[in-house]
């Protein structure tokens, strides 16, 4: 029980959730500490900043959460990083206005928070407990008996509470109380951190304090000028590194800073307004959104007009979409009062913090309103920018070999440290130098330029990428890259060109098709309702005399030769019903000189959810309305009179067009009873009983490149799948176009039914060709997956497909068949973002390196998701995705490959050749202590200078092979072949450096040393030297100048090079190394 009350779990089901523990300060446990930290020179100080669970658990003890001093977070992922956070208090005195229990309702806005609410105590002041991790303040609930952020109006709220408790605004004394207290100030803050505080931060590096320590051991033992060259090397390497970091936060800061602060006016109870910052903004504040637009500065939902909006910021897509008001139950959907609002739902009706809106439409006089449902770091940007300031961690199976492999050097390193005293001890070597030798020895083992030459392939390739166009927020992923085993591509602007061209239409008359027509513009059709309806059903608008919108819109209204005009700030008055109304900019109004003029008087926008859009439009100066509608054709159909007005062969005529690949949009149009009032009209209201007009033709061509890429990646071994938001069988014939599904394969939709009235979920499985049914049981799948031979494989290959609405009830109810889909599945269409995501996610599970290239639209949280999400994108760097491509095209993506595989490469073989220099020149001190001798300052210098930090340079420049080959690069370092690599150079090395070491012994003109000897000057060889420099060589008195020395250093140097050479690998994934000059030249000088 103790337990459960010290352990819970917040952000419970989300991305972020984090286990919790709470924790007291202990004063004996700290004294012991310091005592400790003071014993070991200030090393254990720097171990508990590295291990935050040790440093909690070192000085404090478990507490229950409900009272403690201190949290300790764990996440629940696999990485199951440790963060801590000190809790502290938010005093709240009391109000005059209220006693706190309704304080705490005020404040929280519709939300119960956590106050400690006491009705007994109102005279006291409220202490509230919080606290901060990764800019977002927990409070202590009360109800939940836990921490839980501060929500606004983005949970749990329904359409009917936002219309009438939070329309009409806060009070003056409500909004300064309740920002004072808990939301504080609306502004997404990042801070850029102080030259200093990044160097300290940089400098307690686990690699750089374990060079300062090798640094200072040097200097003990009198290798200065190595010490000051490694020294050197380390602050060019942080000077970089702090460059790098602080350009970084400085871009991202003024991405952020852009507009964040801007004057707003607010609506406040009693019809007040007033202009305050827009830093001052918190949940439930109404503001008034001015005529020529604004930058958001926070999360907000429409009640009043209509908004036009850039969201390029968030989504990359740089059409304008159009945001209308939430419905108001009381008047317009009836029975919807219950409906919770939800800003990713309902995003239709959301103005998003960072977003731009243009224009703002108001009618009848009304102000644009918007309420603030969320501010700071809880708005869509905040989190944005939260994922990048506080990134997950990159789990790469390279990166864990890397650690193991480490380790296994620091083992041989305690054998060298142990044999090293023992040594010493019994050759009575003074205590100072066996303390000093034997560090020594680890310095030589674990090489301290490891990390940093690891990360030169990844520099290089990242470069090599700028110069192709491809742009990087997370270079380490480059790596990652090299193990892509699979590609899912977005269809509309990834396989296909952005736009759509109108094909053609074919018109409706009495329930019958007439012929497709190409000419819209003849004079037959001009007045027309078909025309009509394409000339007004759109959310195009015009922007400094630009017409702007949906690129698949402006096709349509491109092709009818019509006009829009917008009425400007122009004051219209007209009949109607008797009475006069008034309309406010601004009126869109349609015009083709001479026939007719028509105005759009009423729009009820695309929504995804319904795959329609409406508008309500009348003639200038005329009383009756029309109603047009265009959408989905099943959409459209389903709200038509019955079956009297659609043609009897609908479904074929609509078949046989999706199956030759066309878009096909289906138009319907209903004339309005005069006696209705345009501003009353409500969407459900108009939209049924419709005439079916007909469908328009549209044609989504393939990029030129398209077929070529995906066959180099198909030969190449890698899946290809496709993940649309379009219809089935446009994709399918996309799919089999571009090569992805070949002609001889047969693909298999999987129509998933959820549960309803009683009956189980059910899968009906038929071939996409046929249609026919295979067969309606969910357990077994109709085809024999498991192939028994490869013959069977080169028969026939097979490939499922479904719809997003199948994908979610299989993840749900069919869970053993999701693996055995994601192997096979290639097509999956009417997907939304989230479902895109679970798809790389499922894909993941079974062993995938998953890369998706999208346009970053609606493809964020997959691009983030997959291993190597790639963004085409004009931008340089799109915050979206960790790569983004400047060219629109999907010839990035074989590119990222090669040059992710060459990366990956070149990681593992300076891994190697790092781990053998260091095995070589650790057996050759040993060696040399056991004559009680070592490498002298300039030995170690020039082999660390002059042969291994250039070679590991040069060693690095080979290019990517320039085509993708069916082989897999190796994806850890813990293989048998990679082993056995290694450990046969080590033996090699060994062998050749004991024979040397023996066989110099053996030589008639050998010399035992001794102090006044030096084996580099002989009298006896070099009469030449000694008799011109009599007086140069100094005593050694540190056992350096002996012929062992002499010998062993000119056979490691010669096995640095040879092992260089032996590990340069070229082919298949890297250019050979003799096309790499630099290193061709840097091996002839080194020999």
């Amino acid at each position: 029980d103790m337990d459960k009350e010290e352990r819970k779990t917040i952000n419970e089901g989300q991305e972020d959730e984090m286990e919790i523990y709470g924790y007291n300060l202990c004063r004996w446990k700290l004294a012991i500490v310091s005592l400790g930290v003071v014993c070991t020179g200030g090393f254990l100080l720097l171990l508990l900043y590295w291990m935050p669970e040790w440093r909690v658990k070192a000085t404090c003890i478990r507490a229950a959460i409900k009272d403690c001093e201190v949290v300790l977070l764990r996440t629940t992922d696999e990485f199951r990083k440790w963060f801590c956070a000190k809790i502290r208090f938010l005093s709240v005195e009391t109000n005059p206005f209220s006693s706190p229990k309704s304080l705490a309702n005020k404040v929280s806005i519709g939300h119960a928070v956590g106050l400690i609410e006491n009705p007994a105590e109102e005279n006291r002041p409220l202490q509230i407990r919080y606290f901060t991790h990764h800019s977002i303040k927990y409070f202590w609930n009360d109800t939940l008996h836990n921490f839980d952020f501060l929500k606004g109006l983005d949970e749990g709220v329904s359409f009917t509470s936002i219309h009438e408790k939070h329309s009409a605004g806060l009070t003056k004394g409500t909004h300064a109380y309740s920002r004072k207290l808990l939301y504080g100030v609306n502004e997404i803050r990042v801070k850029v951190p102080s030259v200093f505080k990044l160097l300290i931060k940089e400098v307690l590096n686990p690699f750089y304090i374990f060079q300062l320590f090798s640094v200072i051991l040097w200097c003990t033992n009198e290798y200065y000028y190595y010490a000051v060259a490694i020294v050197v090397m380390s602050v060019l390497s942080i000077v970089s590194s702090l460059y790098s970091i602080r350009k970084h936060y400085v871009t991202l800061h003024d991405m952020v800073a852009a507009h964040s602060i801007v004057r707003v006016t607010v609506c406040r109870v009693n019809e007040e307004s007033g202009e305050i910052f827009s830093t001052d903004l918190v949940p439930g504040d109404i503001i008034v959104i001015p005529l020529n637009g604004l930058v958001m500065p926070c999360d907000a939902v429409l009640i009043n007009g209509t908004c036009i909006v850039n969201e390029s910021m968030l989504t990359g897509e740089s059409v304008p979409v159009t945001k209308t008001n939430l419905p108001n139950p009381s008047v317009e959907i009836k029975g919807a009062g219950n409906e919770l609002y939800n800003p990713e739902t309902h995003k239709r009706h959301t103005l998003f913090c960072g977003t731009t809106v243009i224009q703002t439409r108001f009618y009848t006089g009304e102000l644009v309103k918007a309420i603030v449902v969320r501010t700071g770091f809880s708005t869509t940007k905040g989190q944005l920018v939260r994922s990048i300031l506080y990134p997950k961690p990159t789990d790469f199976k390279l990166y864990r070999d890397a650690c193991l492999f480490l380790l296994c050097l620091v083992a041989v390193a305690a054998i060298g440290f142990i044999y090293t005293i023992v040594n010493n001890i019994l050759n009575e070597v003074g205590v100072k130098e066996i303390i000093v030798e034997s560090l020594d020895i680890i310095t030589i083992t674990v090489p301290p330029a490891l990390p940093a030459a690891m990360t030169v392939g990844i520099v290089y390739a990242q470069e090599r990428l700028k110069k192709i166009g491809i742009f990087s927020i997370s270079p380490q992923r480059i790596n990652i890259c090299g193990q892509l085993n699979l590609v899912c591509f977005d269809k509309t602007g990834t396989l296909t060109e952005d736009g759509l061209d109108l094909w053609g239409i074919q018109r409706v008359e009495n329930s019958c098709f007439l012929s497709p027509e190409e000419n819209i513009c003849n004079e037959k059709l001009v007045k027309s309702q078909f025309v009509a309806c394409m000339a007004t059903c759109h959310s195009l608008t015009k922007i400094d005399g630009v017409l702007s919108g949906d690129p698949l819109d402006l096709k349509m209204f491109e092709a009818i030769g019509w006009q829009l005009v917008a009425v400007g700030q122009r004051t219209y008055f007209f009949k109607e019903g008797g009475g006069r109304e008034r309309i406010l900019n601004p009126v869109f109004e349609i015009i083709i000189v001479p026939c007719c003029s028509l105005r759009i008087v009423r729009q009820f926008p695309f929504s995804s959810a319904l795959q329609r859009m409406s508008v309500v439009t009348k003639v200038l100066w005329d009383k009756k309305m029309d109603a047009y509608m265009k959408g989905a054709p099943e959409a459209i159909t389903s709200l038509c009179k019955p079956e009297t007005e659609v043609p009897a062969d609908f479904e074929k005529v609509l078949e046989d067009y999706t199956r030759q690949g066309f878009r096909v949009i289906a138009l319907a149009h209903r004339k309005l009873e005069s006696k209705l009032t345009w501003h009353k009209l409500q969407r459900d209201t108009i939209e049924n009983n419709m005439d079916f007009m007909g469908l328009i033709i549209m044609q989504n061509k393939l990029k030129r490149e398209t077929p070529a890429v995906l066959a180099d990646l198909h030969k190449a071994d890698i899946r290809t799948v496709m993940v649309t938001g379009d219809n089935m069988l446009t994709a399918l014939s996309v799919a089999r176009d571009c090569g992805m599904i070949l002609p001889q394969d047969k693909v298999i939709v999987a129509e998933a039914l959820p549960p309803k009235d009683g009956k189980v979920a059910k899968i009906n499985w038929h071939y996409a060709d046929t249609l026919t049914l295979c067969m309606s049981f969910p357990q077994t799948i109709p085809i024999k997956l498991a192939h028994d031979s490869s013959e069977d494989l080169q028969v026939t290959r097979y490939h499922f497909a479904m719809n997003g609405k199948s994908f979610s009830v299989i993840l749900e109810h069919f869970q053993d068949l999701v693996p055995k889909l994601m192997l096979h599945g290639t097509v999956f269409a009417r997907m939304a973002p989230d479902q895109k995501t679970q798809l790389i996610e499922a894909l993941q599970k079974v062993d995938y390196y998953v890369g998706m290239c999208g346009d970053g639209a609606n493809d964020c949280g997959a691009l983030k998701r997959a291993h190597g999400g790639i963004s085409l994108s004009e931008l340089e760097a799109s915050v979206a995705s960790p790569f983004t491509s400047k060219t629109p095209s999907i010839s990035c993506v074989p590119n990222l490959i090669r040059e992710g595989r060459a990366a990956l490469i070149t990681s593992f073989c300076v891994f190697k050749f790092m781990a053998l220099y260091s095995i070589i020149q650790y057996f050759s001190v040993i060696l040399l202590y056991s004559i009680l001798s070592n490498l002298g300052d300039f030995q170690f210098l020039f082999i660390d200078l002059a042969i291994i930090l250039v070679v590991v340079f040069t060693m690095s420049l080979n290019p990517a092979c320039k085509e993708l080959v069916a082989q897999k690069p190796p994806s850890g370092l813990i293989s048998g072949t990679l082993l056995f690599s290694v450990l046969s150079q080590i033996i090699i090395c060994i062998g050749f450096q004991s024979v040397g070491f023996f066989w110099v012994r053996q030589q008639p003109w050998y010399e035992k040393w001794h102090p006044g000897s030096d084996a580099c000057n002989t009298a006896g060889t070099l009469d030449w030297n000694s008799s011109h420099f009599p007086n140069e060589t100094e005593p050694d008195e540190h056992n350096i100048q002996n012929y062992e020395n002499t010998t062993l250093f000119f056979i490691s140097s010669f096995q640095y090079i040879i092992v260089a050479v032996a590990l340069s690998k070229g082919k298949p994934f890297r250019q050979p190394s003799y096309k790499n000059c630099k290193f061709g030249i840097d091996l002839i000088f080194h020999l």
